[in-house]
């Protein structure tokens, strides 16, 4: 749909636009083909002629509270209640291209625009209401959802009002001047969930709720490990069962009209294959970390090795190993697709519908604009739904039946194809001088990749070299890791954090130092400084020389 369809589509009222630079989508987005129209607009807020609020957001729920918190955004700078505010997410067709959900961006990065869109339709409305009202806008406040005289609160009108029998369309570039924190109302209080009801008692829709007239389940035969190659399949016993047997498109599946038949009818096809040998377990995993690394990369080295290790009363050479995690989230990776009247529509849990729509056009040959990704609730993500490989798998399914189709992984299917978080080695040598100062810190991480590998701290004498990046997720013989990895809440830092964090526990531990003071001792950051100093007030902290003391 184009924004101008989608304008007409929205009827009368008032519609904000917004388009602040500073959250401005990359200029190959276009050429990417993630939307049919421009990809400059950061939210949408409408205001219909009945008076309803429909905030409109790229962004999805999966449980981190984003449908509560960015109506709260939007209720403080149009001062309205948050039951007066719908809030429409994660469908290409009607909502603002967006990046992702991740990243702890949703409030930091789009929060912004959603206030601005807001104060900006207050504003369009306090201007309505001076036109009718006869009164300067200086005269007026907005509140409840109404514009009225100040000094006369009788002579109000409704947004409702304001905005009946209109067709603005408004879009902003500045970002408008916003409540500050002493003036809030709504934002920095802690209403109950807005979706909280509809979770607990199982209204609240996810992709493995979606039914379509004459839907079929699919099941896929998967291979028996990583890399194994189909040699042969007898799909006979399957046909048998009266179901439809796909063997097409690099796809084996059977569909049926419920998920039980689909689930018997995969275990009687009888499939051979070629496996190939193990070339790594959870014990040489690090030593093929290593083996493959290649030169790595160099980030911000300072000072001299050597002489830092000269210089150091004492020195530490600790190694750190990461094993490969799943994501394990409450809701496996599930998805509806259907297609209809030219256009491939998929319902899918994932954290990047644009994205999704990209991908889903090219394994299709299709225009971007012939896919629409709709995001219903989420049950959990924590990077893993980044990917969308059961969507691939509906939608070439649904075009090769000719209905919809949905595929929901099992739980075993979850964790044998789903990305892990990468394996990972790190190697730390660091040392202090008589004074308790860093003097030396060289830092080696091996497959998780760069995020987060910075010391943080001060020390003359550094290096950190990089070897494998998270987002290169090559796998099998060619690449890094035997099978696919990816985000893992907060990706790559999970690792690195934890070892720097670790190595200067040690150090203090050995220096006989509190672990608190040996960091603010290591560090001139003012903002580090602060956030230790507040975190140790918090938490009450009395201090330590030694972990089990």
């Amino acid at each position: 749909m184009r924004r101008r369809e989608f304008v007409q589509a929205l009827g009368g009222g008032v519609l904000v636009l917004v388009n602040l630079p500073s959250l401005a989508v990359p200029d190959d987005a276009q050429a990417q083909g993630r939307r049919g129209y421009p990809t400059d607009i950061n939210a949408y807020l409408h205001i219909a002629a009945d008076g309803r609020i429909t905030l409109f957001s790229g962004k999805i729920e999966m449980g981190q509270g984003v449908v509560t918190s960015l109506t709260q955004m939007a209720a403080e700078e149009l001062r309205v209640a948050l039951h007066q505010i719908t809030i429409v997410m994660g469908d290409t067709a009607t909502c603002p291209w967006d990046a992702g959900t991740w990243g702890s961006l949703s409030t930091r990065v789009f929060g912004p625009a959603v206030r601005t869109a807001a104060a900006q339709a207050r504003l369009i409305l306090t201007d309505l209401a001076a036109q009718q009202l006869g009164v300067p806008r200086a005269s007026l406040t907005a509140e409840n959802g109404a514009v009225f005289v100040t000094a006369e609160p009788a002579r109000r009108l409704s947004y409702g009002q304001l905005a009946s029998g209109r067709r603005i369309t408004h879009t902003v570039n500045e970002q408008e001047v916003l409540r500050t924190v002493r003036q809030f109302t709504v934002m920095g209080q802690s209403p109950k969930r807005l979706d909280g009801r509809d979770k607990v008692t199982g209204a609240a829709k996810y992709a493995g709720d979606i039914r379509r007239p004459g839907m079929l389940y699919a099941r896929l035969l998967r291979p028996p490990a990583h890399g194994a190659t189909l040699r042969s399949v007898d799909t006979g016993p399957a046909q048998a069962m009266r179901v439809t047997v796909v063997n097409q498109d690099g796809i084996v599946a059977v569909l049926a009209a419920d998920p039980e038949t689909a689930a018997r009818a995969i275990e009687a096809v009888r499939a051979e294959w070629d496996v190939p040998a193990p070339t790594v377990d959870t014990e040489s995993i690090f030593d093929h970390l290593v083996a493959v690394a290649g030169q790595g990369q160099s980030r911000d080295p300072a000072g001299d090795l050597d002489a830092g290790r000269r210089g150091s009363a004492r020195t530490f050479d600790v190694s750190y190993t990461n094993s490969y995690v799943a994501h394990a989230p409450m809701e496996p990776h599930t998805a509806v697709a259907e297609v209809n009247g030219g256009t491939m529509t998929v319902w899918a849990s994932t954290q990047t519908p644009f994205g999704l729509q990209a991908q889903l056009a090219r394994a299709l040959g299709l225009q971007p604009a012939e896919v629409r990704v709709v995001t219903p609730c989420v049950g959990g993500g924590f990077g893993g739904k980044s990917a969308g490989q059961q969507a691939i798998e509906a939608a070439k399914l649904a075009r090769i039946a000719g209905r919809p189709v949905m595929v929901a992984w099992t739980r075993a299917e979850e964790f044998f194809f789903d990305t892990f978080r990468p394996a990972a080695l790190v190697r730390v040598s660091s040392g202090y001088d008589a004074g308790g100062r860093l003097s030396l810190w060289d830092y080696q991480v091996y497959g998780a990749g760069s995020r987060g590998s910075e010391p943080g701290y001060d020390v003359a004498n550094r290096r950190v070299r990089v070897y494998g990046e998270w987002g290169d997720t090559s796998s099998g013989p060619s690449g890094m890791h035997p099978f696919a990895v990816g985000p893992w809440r907060a990706p790559a830092a999970n690792t690195n954090r934890f070892a720097i964090e670790q190595q200067m526990d040690i150090m203090a531990a050995a220096a006989g130092v509190d672990p608190l003071e040996f960091r603010l001792r290591n560090t001139g950051d003012r903002r580090m400084r602060g956030v230790l100093e507040a975190v140790a007030r918090a938490s009450g902290w009395t201090g330590a020389v030694h972990p089990r003391r």
